[in-house]
């Protein structure tokens, strides 16, 4: 019997370190003062920065869900690396985290070092916007876990704050303002119903023309990231909460005390074509609870605060808070 190698059984090691040495340049193109070290120790190193009182780590992981099938059947895999930093970095920012560094998992059945660097450049460019360091990863090649092209990612992201700029639902009251930052698309929530609306039930193609473009390439446009916005308006914010899987209906009250109302005009809000061409075919309920229709984020200002915030941002005010139950009310 001849002998058996790694690579018979499915894994080539040669395509995972030539891999390693493509994503280099862009992984240390993302590199602040504080990363220790290189690439390719066993852990990756990070020094705490400086100038806080009572700091804590926050922490944040996600994935980007189904929407990654679209870009392995349109073969356009640049930018759901930035899609995973969003998911990550825009739910720290929620907890008044600032994004320190980022860690990315790539699980895939066979490793096409082509298409994992394509991946990871989106990744580094996602850091970038983030103002955060890409400071480690892994990448599993298991054959037979997953089928042809497959491959699955996750996200890992750390911040820093202070302790007591973290309890943001102490900060909120009656009387407050509810400024809508603008989403870039569908960003990485609900594909899934995405899918099954457009290829199943409306037999489109990804080519399609929707608004002038391919469908693909409203269907990939990468989900926004609002760090920057966050770090230049932070004295301003008394709470901010990320519109993902939920919608705005289950998103908002997880930054509301009790006995807080949040009051939205769906007159208001600058529902993105795509959410409107979908709302034909989906209840408006559902719309609500499964996409964010075109809000990214919501954050809290003082009604002091408001002119200023929309001054410095693409911001527009959806709303109020009042007192009553705890939830939200679309009007």
């Amino acid at each position: 019997m001849s002998p058996i190698s790694y690579k018979d059984a499915g894994v080539d090691i040669d395509a995972g370190n030539s891999f390693v040495e493509a994503i280099k340049s862009d992984v240390k193109s993302t590199f602040d003062a504080n990363v220790i070290g290189g690439i390719g120790s066993f852990a990756a190193a990070y020094a705490l920065p400086g100038g806080y009182k009572d700091p804590v780590i926050l922490s944040a992981t996600d994935g980007v869900g189904t929407k990654l099938k679209l870009a392995i059947e349109s073969g356009r895999l640049g930018t759901v690396g930035i899609d995973l930093v969003a998911m990550c970095v825009n739910d720290l920012i929620c907890s008044f985290g600032t994004p320190m560094f980022f860690l990315d998992y790539y699980a895939t059945g066979k490793l096409v070092p082509q298409n994992a660097q394509e991946v990871v450049a989106g990744i580094a460019e996602g850091c970038r916007r983030a103002e955060c360091a890409l400071i480690g990863g892994e990448t599993a090649e298991m054959p037979g876990m997953y089928n042809h092209d497959d491959f699955d990612l996750a996200g890992f992201a750390v911040g820093i704050a202070e302790r007591r700029d973290t309890n943001t639902v102490a900060n909120v009251c009656a009387g407050q303002v509810l400024i809508a930052l603008p989403s870039s698309g569908v960003h990485s929530n609900g594909y899934s119903l995405v899918r099954k609306l457009f290829f199943d039930k409306l037999s489109m193609s990804l080519e399609d023309d929707f608004n002038g473009k391919p469908l693909i390439d409203t269907l990939l446009e990468p989900t926004r990231i609002y760090v920057k916005e966050f770090k230049a308006n932070k004295t301003y914010i008394k709470a901010l909460a990320h519109i993902t899987g939920g919608g705005i209906v289950e998103n908002l009250p997880r930054v509301l005390p009790d006995g807080i109302n949040a009051v939205i005009n769906k007159k208001d809000l600058r529902i993105l074509p795509i959410f409107e061409f979908m709302s034909h075919h989906v209840d408006e309920e559902e719309m609500f609870r499964a996409f964010n229709m075109g809000v990214g984020m919501v954050w809290v200002v003082d009604p002091k605060d408001v002119d200023t915030v929309l001054e410095r941002t693409d911001g527009y005010i959806i709303g109020r808070l009042q007192e009553g139950v705890k939830g939200v009310t679309l009007l």
